[in-house]
């Protein structure tokens, strides 16, 4: 039995709408990372695209579990001598909801251009409306784990 590689022509691109509202950050986190992967399909070939579009709403109010929301710091470099940035998980949340988890989305994505060209199917708004009504996404109801 030969392994199955899937084509371009196999593969079909849906949307799907997540609510994250009182949802923890990275129960979330993994189940859409598997989703704009294509994990959750038949046809998931490791190096393709074979993933779907992903749009989450209500970024700001996710729930981070214990006491992450104050300790949980995310560090990042200006290139500059003594240039390291720290921000706490409740700084992110209250300036730019967004962002939260788009870090915790990328962190589980490959590290090369096939996780950068998936994390532009990834659509995040901080409030209840978002642009896509065209698109006629489905309403994806996460597993509680």
């Amino acid at each position: 039995m030969k392994t199955y590689s899937a084509k371009k022509d196999d593969i079909k691109q849906e949307w799907y709408l997540v609510d994250a509202q009182d949802k923890v950050l990275g129960r979330i986190a993994t189940q859409i990372a598997n989703i704009l992967r294509g994990k959750n399909k038949p046809v998931f070939t490791p190096y393709a695209d074979a993933g779907d579009f992903v749009i989450v709403t209500n970024a700001e109010k996710v729930r981070l579990t214990g006491k992450k929301l104050e300790n949980k710091c995310y560090y990042r470099h200006t290139g500059y001598p003594g240039g390291l940035k720290t921000r706490t998980a409740q700084e992110i949340l209250q300036k730019k909801p967004e962002e939260l988890i788009e870090l915790a989305v990328k962190g589980m994505l490959p590290k090369n251009r096939l996780g950068r060209k998936l994390m532009k199917k990834l659509k995040i708004y901080a409030g209840n409306v978002h642009p896509h009504e065209a698109q006629q996404p489905k309403f994806l109801q996460l597993r509680e784990v």
